[in-house]
């Protein structure tokens, strides 16, 4: 590594840490002073409310991230500005893009850095606090949505199931009723209907069990068993139960396995699918953020547009993350197809922060 992208990279590090460490400090002294008051109402020990807002930080500092890694790149590029070493490099044949090149591969690396801490750290935090808020605070229980009633959804063979009322506790349905229909024709084809199914050895047994087959909609045969299984229902009891954690709660594979039961059941997964898309896409927000910083480096020492291109970065960062938000409603409301909500900021971001650079060469 050369001694400039050393030095560049020392002075941006360094910035980089001040910030982290202020906005750590900040933003737990704000959730201290709202939350405190309603923690200690409900007589919770000293170490209970340390750890609850020790484990705030993860999420406090990926939420925040694009607007730390822009600072830094303001402070530093404005530095070398202002005591004219940016003027001295290009002097020596040096173009912008090349100074900035280590801040390009750091803003790479912590944007992967990232996108791993809202993978492994951030579920876990997130998860131990919310255990730590109802348990240990509100002497409450953490469980999933193990009851459920009026289930109705689309199978992947294409038959149509309803199921009055699932008991996650006991793997118990009651009054299920799934019909079979010609995919050519839309024609009935059979009808299951049971008053109890049991989860045993890896399969529904049905109770009182009738199937009825029909011939153009008219009934041709109907049996009745006591007691029997249908192999072609792949449903299990999880496939029913709801969870609890929230998206940010979930790392990817969680996440991705719970869409995937929603799917199998016909319930709705479009919020869902924006939150597993963002996992991926929010975290390069650090690296487009920072191109934004790059003009700075080619203003005048003695420039009145410093402070305005300052400004318009930081304007920038409120934009991005404001853009993130409304996409992220349009993608909950269906507006926005879930990739495209997760990924249309950071592309316009993105086009607009190169045309930054490439700008600040000429």
């Amino acid at each position: 590594m050369r001694i400039l992208d050393k030095y560049i990279l020392r002075n941006y590090l360094k910035t980089f840490l001040i910030i982290l460490l202020s906005f750590s400090i900040l933003f737990l002294v704000v959730d201290i002073s709202d939350r405190l008051p309603r923690l200690l109402s409900k007589d919770a020990s000293l170490h209970d409310v340390m750890l609850y807002f020790l484990l705030r930080i993860p999420y406090l500092v990926l939420l925040s991230s694009p607007v730390m890694v822009l600072l830094s790149g303001l402070f530093v590029m404005n530095n070398l500005s202002k005591y004219g070493e940016s003027i001295a490099i290009r002097a020596a044949g040096i173009s912008i893009l090349r100074m900035v090149t280590p801040l390009i591969w750091f803003g790479l690396i912590f944007s992967i850095f990232i996108m791993f801490m809202g993978d492994m750290i951030l579920p876990k935090a997130e998860e131990y606090r919310q255990y730590i808020y109802t348990e240990k605070i509100k002497n409450m229980k953490v469980e999933d949505k193990k009851m459920r009633s009026h289930i109705n959804y689309l199978g992947k063979d294409g038959n149509l199931y309803y199921i009055g009322f699932f008991d996650g506790y006991r793997n118990l349905l009651k009054t299920i009723d799934i019909s079979t229909f010609d995919s050519e024709t839309g024609e009935l084809h059979k009808k299951v209907t049971s008053t109890n199914a049991e989860w045993k050895d890896g399969e529904w047994l049905f109770n009182n069990c009738d199937i009825r087959y029909f011939e153009n909609n008219t009934l041709a045969e109907m049996k009745h068993y006591d007691v029997t299984s249908i192999k072609e229902i792949d449903v299990t009891p999880i496939d029913f139960i709801k969870s609890a954690k929230k998206p940010m709660s979930m790392n990817f594979f969680e996440l991705k396995e719970y869409i995937e039961r929603l799917k199998k059941i016909g319930e709705k997964y479009g919020k869902e699918l924006v939150e597993l898309n963002l996992k991926i896409s929010f975290p390069f927000a650090n690296l487009i953020i920072l191109l934004f910083s790059v003009p700075l480096v080619s203003t005048s020492s003695r420039s009145r547009g410093r402070g305005l291109i300052f400004a318009i970065g930081l304007l920038v960062c409120f934009l991005y993350l404001s853009a993130l938000r409304i996409c992220q409603s349009l993608g909950y409301n269906e507006v926005l197809s879930p990739l495209l909500a997760a990924w249309l900021p950071n592309l316009v971001f993105g086009l607009v922060g190169i045309g930054f650079v490439v700008k600040a060469e000429v």
